[in-house]
């Protein structure tokens, strides 16, 4: 051990992760960087991964799934790679919950570099793992190593996006052989960033509908219900309409018959509320 912020597991070490030791190839020595406790990574785990590129509602849906994971005491795993795996990490942390960022490079890497704050906020709350020793560089073919190990930390996988050829479904494939569940977010059939994740689910994937679906798969109770806060009855409107499909201002304006600064407040009460978000100008439920 070398330090609090910085230390590592063999498979000797009475704190490695019982359901990593049981992958087919699990790495001789697990370097750690954060404050987070060792014994999350023994504990109750999902992997959120998906493309880079994701779309709004791709990043919106792995933002929630971390948030409420996260909220239910569950561990949040994943790459730190932009797009869903990103997402995963902030909705964990927005929760104040455990999160497990495995890097393909050494714990002294911030990679990519644009997440060096990203992964800051993980190691106060979480940890940075690899199986790499500090100083070692990325490089690509350590990106597809690092996937067995996602999958090896958790009990269940869930893809939130995913092209035809994406490294999320290497992630899917190591988790199935080594027996656990994997779920897929069902998304438009016209997108190519939902061919992966329709495939998956057209093979046998799990459909994800809610957070439920994963905390039942690992033997959890539900979620608590949050309660909603109180709302203006424009807002209430609002949301009422968001929550049966993402809109835009416009939209939502001719749809309620509400003048457009009305609109614009329950807009900004409902962001302000956690209870929408807005992604290249279109509005969603948060």
């Amino acid at each position: 051990m070398t330090s609090r912020r910085r230390s590592y597991l063999t498979r000797r070490s009475p704190h490695y992760p019982p359901f990593l030791a049981a992958i087919h190839d699990p790495p001789g020595r697990l370097y750690l960087r954060g404050e987070g406790s060792v014994e999350m990574l023994s504990g109750p785990a999902v992997a959120v991964v998906g493309t880079r590129s994701c779309s709004p509602y791709g990043a919106q849906v792995a933002r929630r799934l971390g948030r409420e994971l996260a909220t239910a005491g569950v561990t949040v795993v994943s790459g730190l790679a932009r797009g869903v795996d990103a997402e995963a990490h902030r909705g964990a942390l927005e929760a104040g919950g455990p999160t497990v960022a495995v890097l393909g490079c050494g714990i002294d890497r911030d990679y990519p570099r644009a997440h060096a704050a990203l992964a800051h906020r993980v190691s106060e709350l979480g940890l940075l793992v690899s199986e790499y020793e500090p100083g070692v560089e990325p490089a690509p073919w350590r990106f597809p190593a690092r996937n067995r190990i996602i999958a090896g930390l958790a009990g269940v996988t869930v893809i939130v996006e995913a092209r035809a050829k994406s490294g999320a479904l290497i992630t899917a494939d190591f988790a199935l052989e080594d027996g656990r569940e994997v779920f897929a977010v069902p998304g438009e059939i016209t997108s190519a960033l939902s061919r992966g994740t329709n495939e998956l689910l057209r093979l046998g994937a799990a459909p994800l509908i809610e957070t439920n679906d994963v905390l039942a798969a690992l033997g959890l109770e539900e979620a608590p219900v949050v309660l909603a806060a109180k709302l203006s009855e424009s807002a209430q409107r609002v949301r009422e309409l968001l929550a049966d499909h993402a809109a835009s201002v416009d939209e939502l304006v001719e749809r309620l018959g509400l003048a457009a600064d009305v609109v614009a407040v329950a807009l900004v009460e409902l962001e302000l509320a956690g209870e929408a978000v807005c992604a290249e100008g279109v509005y969603r439920i948060g």
